[in-house]
């Protein structure tokens, strides 16, 4: 399953309300470190789309969640799981690195 774009809208049903953790990556389109992961969490979306959903939530375009949770550098993935975030990590990272602290997280 690919990535899903969520809005500050679509935020609540999307992540909050999922029945499956979900990973929000906080982006922007100006973010060289963002752009550089954005082909690793598609992958690791196919892969682990049975245990999690990966969504991009664009920075720019919704300033409202990244506002409440206090997103001040990007990229940035937050963990949500039963509605509550539990995990976080700040920076890009190759794409096993980036699997294996969701993993170990989920």
């Amino acid at each position: 399953m690919p990535t899903i774009a969520v809005t500050d809208a679509s935020f609540q049903s999307d992540v909050l309300d999922s029945d499956k953790p979900v990973l929000v990556d906080f982006w922007a389109e100006w973010c060289g470190p963002c752009k550089m992961i954005g082909p690793a969490l598609e992958e690791i979306a196919d892969e682990l789309s049975d245990k999690v959903t990966i969504a991009k939530m664009d920075i720019m375009e919704n300033t409202g969640v990244p506002g409440q949770i206090g997103v001040q550098s990007i990229p940035l993935m937050v963990l949500f799981k039963d509605g509550k975030p539990v995990a976080q990590k700040l920076g890009a990272a190759p794409k096993s690195q980036l699997k294996g602290w969701l993993e170990s997280e989920l």
